[in-house]
């Protein structure tokens, strides 16, 4: 087979992945894109796609499957990639109905199944928040009888902070879980650690973590999500004990929970000095946390993850390329004007400015964690006065 045969099949809900499938392409691979219908005209790399192909928004499982099934009748596809959180599970079950190599659905519950990942991550030795399942009523009360209140009602499989409630006493969780009905076991039962939240982003090859990069977040994204707010996020000092330590637990954290070739984006949180694993995904963050990595360390995520593939089809070792060790910070908000003038940011260290409808963001570069984290805390507090606007929390990812 040719390299120019070989085919890619990329399933995106949302708008994004761009630089994947330019790198595809850059590799000779052709890029076959499945979305979804209201993306039609979405921002696609279309020169160098092989093909876009709709479909309706909502379909289920087994009609997605029909229609990539009946695609092959006519193109071979190689890989499936999933380009956001909410394709992973089509994308395994497709890679499984078809025999694709890559992760099935039960290694990417693992990845995907908050559930699943805290089962696997307690079974391997790491600390993470003490949880229940919502099964089996007479282990929800001995729960709430051991752990005390507040405790947070996770969605199993939703992305970030979404879908989560905060729980003050056993009658708020019965009334919840009313309200849920059948769907109440897709969520789980957590304690609520407060603490410094961390994410950890990092390339996996042949089992073994390559490449990592720690950044702290300013407010807790929970927080954000339920009351609004400025995101932040910066680089962890690479001389700290914060540093080794995160950097250490997901090299034998990401590898653990069964990934052999991918990009994982983790959290933790750090509370009475120890680091709780939280959750983790086989895919690149959002809220341009791709961006943030490529800035501090020269590692565009999404290439990356291309090269990676590619390499891993054709039996080729992957190289990482050179790094670089700067310190990069971000800061982001909801606009109340669609277009928010920066114009009046004028730091040297400003390496991005955000462009997207209704958001102001920006983001820095500098060989000082010290000065990165001034700048943020100075856009926080202006981006609050001039720009932040307020909605309720979504019900599903926007970026």
């Amino acid at each position: 087979m040719t390299k120019t045969s070989e085919c890619f099949l990329c399933i995106a809900s949302y708008e994004k992945g761009q630089p994947y499938l330019r790198q595809l392409a850059a590799l000779d691979v052709r890029p076959f894109l499945l979305t979804v219908e209201k993306l039609a005209e979405g921002d696609w790399p279309r020169e160098i796609l092989a093909e876009i192909v709709t479909m309706p928004g909502g379909m289920t499982l087994e009609q997605i499957r029909n229609t990539v099934v009946w695609l092959a009748r006519s193109r071979r596809f190689d890989r499936i990639t999933a380009l956001d959180e909410f394709d992973l599970d089509v994308a395994a079950h497709l890679r499984e109905h078809m025999r694709i190599p890559g992760m099935g659905a039960t290694a990417t519950a693992y990845y995907r199944d908050k559930l699943a990942m805290r089962i696997a991550a307690r079974e391997a030795g790491f600390l993470v928040p003490r949880f229940v399942r919502v099964l089996h009523y007479d282990e929800l009360r001995d729960y709430m009888n051991e752990v005390p209140a507040p405790w947070l009602l996770k969605p199993r499989t939703e992305a970030s902070a979404l879908g989560i409630r905060r729980i003050h006493d056993a009658e708020q969780l019965w009334r919840a879980l009313d309200e849920l009905g059948d769907r109440q076991t897709s969520f789980l039962l957590e304690e609520f650690v407060p603490g410094d939240i961390f994410h950890v982003d990092s390339i996996l090859s042949q089992g073994r973590v390559v490449f990592s990069s720690a950044h702290q977040y300013g407010k807790p994204p929970l927080q954000l999500m339920q009351q609004g707010g400025v995101f932040t996020t910066r680089t962890v000092d690479r001389d700290s004990a914060e540093w080794r330590e995160l950097t250490g637990i997901n090299a034998r954290l990401a590898p653990a929970l069964g990934m052999r070739s991918g990009v994982t984006h983790a959290e933790f949180i750090r509370a009475d000095g120890r680091v709780y694993f939280l959750e983790i995904a086989a895919r690149v963050g959002g809220a341009f946390i791709a961006d943030l990595v490529e800035q501090s360390t020269g590692i565009n995520l999404w290439r990356e993850w291309a090269r990676l593939d590619v390499a891993e089809l054709r039996g080729e070792p992957y190289v990482l390329p050179p790094l670089r060790e700067e310190y990069a910070g971000s800061a982001l908000c909801l606009a109340r004007e669609a277009d928010p003038d920066l114009s009046s940011f004028t730091d040297p260290e400003i390496a991005m400015r955000v462009r997207k409808d209704h958001h102001a963001g920006l983001l820095v570069r500098s060989h000082d964690p010290i000065r990165v984290r001034q700048l943020l805390e100075q856009y926080a507090a202006r981006f609050s006065e001039q720009f932040l606007a307020t909605m309720p929390p979504p019900e599903r990812p926007t970026d």
